[in-house]
């Protein structure tokens, strides 16, 4: 088997991107990050590692909010950076990354958090 068929998901990744803002009323221009409309990198060969123990269910009024660390693995020379936004294409759901680790030149991974409804890394 080789590691390609071991990529069996389409993950869409956005850059963080820095733009420069003023509030207005005589304020100073600031920082501001965001994502673009349009990904970085569509249909992203992956594999989204779900493990029950990194998931958590809190219950709050009025739904419940889904805590998730997923380990994604992504085949080497992947263009993915920290907090960069990705999507699985199958589901739509958005995880923030965190720092992405190379594993000998063979391929990346990088742990992912549920950004709906989460608190800030």
């Amino acid at each position: 088997m080789a590691f390609e068929d071991f990529l069996n998901h389409r993950c869409d990744i956005y850059h963080n991107r820095e733009e420069q803002v003023t509030p207005g009323y005589g304020l100073p221009v600031s920082s501001s990050f965001c994502y673009p409309e349009k990904s970085d990198i569509s249909e992203q060969a992956c594999h989204f590692g779900v493990k029950s123990q990194n998931v958590t269910i809190i219950q709050t009024a009025p739904a419940n909010l889904m805590n998730a660390k997923i380990k994604l693995t992504l085949p080497i020379g992947t263009d993915v950076r920290i907090n960069d936004k990705i999507v699985d294409c199958a589901t739509g759901m958005e995880y923030t990354a965190e720092q992405p680790i190379n594993v000998r030149d063979h391929h990346i991974f990088v742990y992912i958090k549920k950004t709906e409804g989460q608190k800030a890394l």
